[in-house]
């Protein structure tokens, strides 16, 4: 497979480098920066010194079978409409401007439509607190469960915010510090909603969702619970189920953290009840399987090829 990457300079650019110039059935065609073209790519990502001798490009060429878009939210939409070329190769875009599945898009959250996605031209890869808090409620939403609102108190590291230096991106304020932003009105809840809805169709109750900033670099925690009239084994039984034949989603029975998930593809549930509630506990990597390690299982599901190809990373352990 050729590869196209636009935006390669950021955060989710340099993961998506990281994981293709491994992957061994994926050749990088171009990779496209307007503020480092002319420049050696491990100028940007040092640690690619010695891995790779690609060059950002200026301008994006038509010689490859898909294109990923990196650029911030809202460019995704602009470049497509400045190069129409593009609509004719394979497309998974990882910002927020398909993910209402217009334009053709396909929302790309395999654990949900893994068949759409084999068939589809255009994929929209899903926002990182998205992901952990979708995954953590498709169970309960495909057995009709979810009954009443959701809560949702969720921690993400500071490269959720992106690579352009803000004030609460500093590593001066953001270390042991902690801070919440957007309270129930963060952008991911509108494709919750509508990934939840996709399964139980009569859901219609609030999801209330604290999103914080953590002081750490990668990982998100998410703590979700909603009213549950089983028992801990029933809950158990139907997320294990649902969540057997798809390769990256683990339900842990033991207590989990961050450092089992940082530098995986992987998602990790716990689960617990109290006095009638669920509480499911889930975690990713913000830029795995948040971002770029999602984005790849969504090309391996593209072009028929077993979830896991390229995917075998490594966690931090410690």
């Amino acid at each position: 497979m050729k590869i196209g990457i636009i935006g390669g300079a950021g955060y989710t650019g340099g993961e998506l480098l990281r994981i293709l110039i491994h992957h061994p059935e994926a050749e990088i065609a171009f990779v496209n920066s307007k503020s480092q073209a002319g420049k050696p790519v491990f100028n940007t990502h040092s640690d690619l010194l010695g891995d790779t001798d690609l060059v950002f490009t200026e301008e994006p060429n038509t010689e490859a079978d898909v294109i990923f878009l990196c650029s911030g939210h809202g460019e995704s939409k602009k470049f497509l409409e400045a190069n129409p070329a593009f609509n004719e190769v394979k497309i998974i875009d990882l910002s927020t401007d398909f993910r209402d599945e217009s334009e053709g898009f396909v929302y790309g959250l395999p654990e949900l439509q893994r068949e759409k996605i084999k068939t589809a031209q255009k994929i929209a890869n899903p926002g990182c607190f998205a992901t952990s808090i979708e995954l953590a409620l498709l169970p309960l939403a495909s057995a009709q469960l979810l009954k009443d609102e959701v809560h949702v108190s969720a921690v993400t590291g500071s490269t959720g915010a992106g690579q352009s230096l803000s004030s609460t991106s500093h590593f001066s304020w953001r270390n042991n510090n902690m801070s919440i932003y957007k309270a129930f009105t963060h952008q991911h809840l509108k494709e919750i909603k509508m990934s939840l809805s996709a399964l139980q169709h009569s859901f219609s109750e609030a999801i209330q969702f604290i999103p914080y900033r953590g002081n750490f670099t990668r990982g998100i925690m998410a703590n979700v619970y909603t009213k549950f009239e089983g028992t801990l084994e029933d809950a158990q039984r139907l997320y294990k189920n649902y969540y057997a034949s798809h390769p990256f989603t683990h339900i842990s029975d033991s207590p989990i953290d961050l450092k089992q998930v940082v530098n995986t593809n992987k998602c990790l549930i716990h689960l617990e009840v109290h006095d009638g509630n669920l509480l499911i506990t889930s975690i990713i990597d913000n830029l795995t399987k948040g971002a770029s390690g999602q984005a790849v299982q969504n090309l391996n599901l593209l072009f028929g090829l077993p979830e896991k190809t390229g995917l075998h990373l490594k966690s931090v352990g410690f």
